[in-house]
């Protein structure tokens, strides 16, 4: 159904699945004993899609982030990883140039054709098995299952945590989650694996649903004020939430490095704390399309849908290595 406004039609906006999102397709691998997993978006064919980068977080894993400032070369990348194992799991990247590479993807060099894949990764080594991080062969087993995109704990929300400001004895189990909207042609959607160090928040009624959990671990705790400023040394117990936003509006690098920041805005409605130096929160933007559409408009929308993606991987994930999702509590 639509409005009217002066006799001209106002589309509504309608959810759709992430897997309607236009010239892209995403898989998922993962090692459930070990608690790790990738996630590979693959965009925009042989010519590959614009995209932007914002990073907020204080500890970011990733690699050929600097592609996506406004003032590198390429105008275009191929695919987006994100990625359990902290920096060790850099090495996923190179399994999906393989796979792009063989299907001749990738910029023109003339004796081959290099693909130009962007990765973050999330702290997931304290869930499974540290030893076991994700590999080349894993990030080709992901294209080879693109398509089989699910919200909950696969791909890189396998070892997913949050809420672990009081350590991982009392945090919870989370995952990835994706969400996305149409409005008239317009195409905009998020993915979000979420393994941040605070509490998921629902920013429509402000009530905590994933976090720390009471000494008992059968319980939420309440969201507790600021008391005290003491050095804590080492906050690096698994955090990071690393974000998607895709659209089908065509835009430039420039314009989808302010996209991404804009999406930040969903994470600072649900995630408390954010952006802190144990998380590496970083969000990338893909230009799928050719659709024109206001900047700010996409952005308003990025940072909608990005913090229903959140909470989407929180009720979607289910209890395991023995961490209690949402849904059991």
């Amino acid at each position: 159904m639509s409005e009217t406004n002066k006799g001209n039609p106002i589309p509504a906006l309608k959810e759709i699945s992430i897997l309607e999102m236009e010239n892209v397709r995403i898989g998922s691998a993962q090692d459930e004993a070990a608690g790790t997993g990738v996630t590979v978006v693959l965009c925009g064919g042989k010519d590959g899609a614009p995209a932007g980068l914002d990073v907020r977080g204080g500890g970011p894993a990733s690699r050929e982030s600097e592609l996506l400032k406004p003032m590198a070369a390429a105008q275009a990348i191929h695919a987006v990883l994100l990625s359990g194992g902290s920096a060790f799991g850099l090495d996923a990247a190179g399994g999906v140039m393989q796979y792009l590479e063989e299907r001749g993807i990738g910029f023109d060099v003339g004796v081959t054709r290099v693909p130009l894949v962007c990765q973050s990764c999330l702290f997931d080594l304290t869930v499974g098995d540290s030893r076991v991080r994700p590999d080349r062969a894993m990030g080709y087993r992901a294209c080879q299952n693109a398509g089989n995109y699910r919200d909950g704990c696969f791909g890189a929300g396998t070892g997913a945590t949050v809420g672990k400001l009081l350590g991982m004895e009392r945090c919870m189990k989370a995952g990835i989650g994706s969400y996305a909207v149409r409005l008239g042609e317009l195409q905009v959607g998020a993915l979000a694996a979420v393994n941040a160090l605070g509490d998921i928040l629902d920013p429509r009624t402000g009530k905590k649903v994933a976090g720390v959990l009471t000494p008992d671990r059968r319980r939420l705790e309440a969201p507790a004020p600021i008391t005290g400023y003491q050095v804590v040394e080492n906050k690096f117990v698994g955090n990071t939430t690393l974000g998607v936003v895709m659209t089908n509006a065509r835009f430039d690098k420039a314009q989808l490095c302010k996209i991404a920041g804009m999406a930040h805005d969903g994470y600072a409605r649900c995630i408390r704390p954010v952006h802190t130096t144990a998380d590496g929160d970083s969000i990338y933007a893909l230009s799928l399309g050719d659709v024109r559409a206001d900047q700010d408009v996409v952005g308003a929308l990025a940072a909608d849908v990005m913090s229903e993606a959140i909470l989407r991987a929180v009720s979607a994930a289910t209890s395991a290595y023995g961490f209690p999702a949402a849904g059991s509590l």
